[in-house]
């Protein structure tokens, strides 16, 4: 089954609120084996809304639209959506009723809040749970267009009390499982080579997906069909093939960023880690420190920026400085030895470089990056040397340094370190 999301509002056009509805709606549709077809931005134009819901009628099942039903003037849907359907508004007093409920008293009963309980007359009315805005469903030649509300929380809520369930009840939907596997140390073509012939040989029901961020690649296999346990053997014989041919380079088997990766490790190693950064600007920290609990594992970090820092802080001799520079191996070590001497770590991490867009030289051009990580009197470097722009360079950077922690922790642990 197929559907498509049809997005409205002249704001989300301009780039003034991004739209995040969509992503959520599609990643629950697909838990219901619902496959999102297209997703459409339209503007509050009424021939625009006309032409993106005409188009969908023709592809697809279900259409969701959202945005576009507020009480003032430039909210046009309910009423291009009774043009659309040949039908009127009318008064329904339980939409009314739950309008009042949701103002509580603090908010004056004014004509444009009564407006919200004018309704299309020929559609099934579903009240909206946290917000005054009803929800509106009509079904044509077997299809379905739900109308909600484009404030997230509003359409989060009635999505998963009454939408996705009346999609369920009303349509006979496949079976969708994905499997995502996290890989490192593969720019995308090599992996795409190195995978061709297992990818070739998949069976019909499965495909795979590339989903490459910087420095790390995920692959995504989907089933698709409608026997679930015969698609789970598909894909845990199709699995076991891809652990075979990528080994130790597989360092996830769930779609979970490398934060999390990292903090339960250090969690489950009983481990502290703190960080010293410099082109990374603190980045590294809030990655770590964005996990609820993460308390339990990151002290602290040092954003030393300046070579005073590095020094006063973080322990960097200036000879190391003078000869070397800061963003040099020699002084990456330093600042990580420093970090765990005085956060009182058993790891640290650390970085030092030119993130650009200025400030390189040919000796060390915009995007060199050095990076230590440490695990107690361990410490490995890695020089980053690839510039995408300020941005990416950073971001890079993180995931490296992230990577790095996590494999060094992992690789101690199997050596038989404490």
């Amino acid at each position: 089954m197929f559907a498509e999301i049809i997005t409205i509002g002249d704001e989300l056009l301009i780039g003034q609120v991004v739209d995040t509805n969509s992503a959520w709606m599609g990643k629950e549709l697909n838990k219901i084996g619902v496959e999102v077809l297209r997703v459409t931005s339209v503007r509050d134009r009424e021939e625009e809304i006309v032409e993106a819901i005409d188009g969908a009628m023709k592809r697809v099942n279900a259409i969701l639209v959202t945005g576009g039903l507020g009480p003032t003037k430039d909210d046009i849907t309910k009423q291009t959506l009774c043009r659309y359907f040949h039908t009127r508004l009318v008064f329904d007093k339980a939409v009314y009723e739950n309008v009042k409920r949701v103002l509580g008293g603090k908010i004056p009963m004014n004509e444009l809040n009564r407006s919200q309980a004018m309704v299309p007359e020929n559609c099934v009315v579903i009240n909206n749970p946290v917000g005054s805005a009803s929800i509106s469903w009509f079904e044509r030649d077997g299809k379905v267009l739900v109308s909600m509300p484009g404030v997230p929380q509003e359409m989060m809520a009635v999505m998963r009390e009454s939408v996705l369930p009346k999609l369920r009840e009303k349509f006979d939907t496949d079976v969708i499982i994905h499997r995502t596997f996290s890989v490192q140390r593969y720019p995308e073509s090599v992996l795409a080579e190195k995978l061709a012939s297992w990818e070739s040989s998949l069976p019909d029901c499965i495909k795979l997906a590339y989903l490459p961020k910087l420095g790390v690649i995920r692959l995504r296999l989907t089933a698709r069909g409608k026997e679930r346990e015969k698609l789970e053997e598909e894909l845990d014989r199709e699995s076991r093939k891809l652990e075979r041919i990528l080994g130790d380079d597989i360092f996830s088997e769930e779609d979970m960023p490398l934060e999390v990766i990292v903090g339960e490790l250090l969690k489950s190693r009983k481990l502290t880690v703190s960080t010293a950064e410099s082109c990374t600007g603190g980045n590294i920290a809030a990655r770590l420190t964005s996990i609820a609990g993460s308390s339990e594992y990151f002290k602290g970090s040092v954003v030393a920026y300046s070579n005073e820092v590095k020094m006063n802080l973080l322990h960097v001799q200036p000879e190391t400085l003078s000869e070397h520079g800061a963003v040099s191996e020699n002084t990456v070590i330093e600042m990580v030895k420093g970090a765990m001497k005085t956060l009182k770590t058993d790891c640290a991490i650390a970085t030092s470089g030119i993130a650009g867009p200025g400030g390189g030289s040919p000796e060390k051009p915009v995007g060199t990056v050095w990076i230590a990580v440490g695990y107690k009197n361990e410490i490995r470097t890695y020089k980053q040397e690839t510039n995408r722009g300020r941005a990416m360079n950073i971001e890079r950077a993180v995931n490296n340094a992230l990577i790095m922690l996590k494999d060094l922790i992992k690789q101690r642990k199997m050596s038989g370190y404490k």
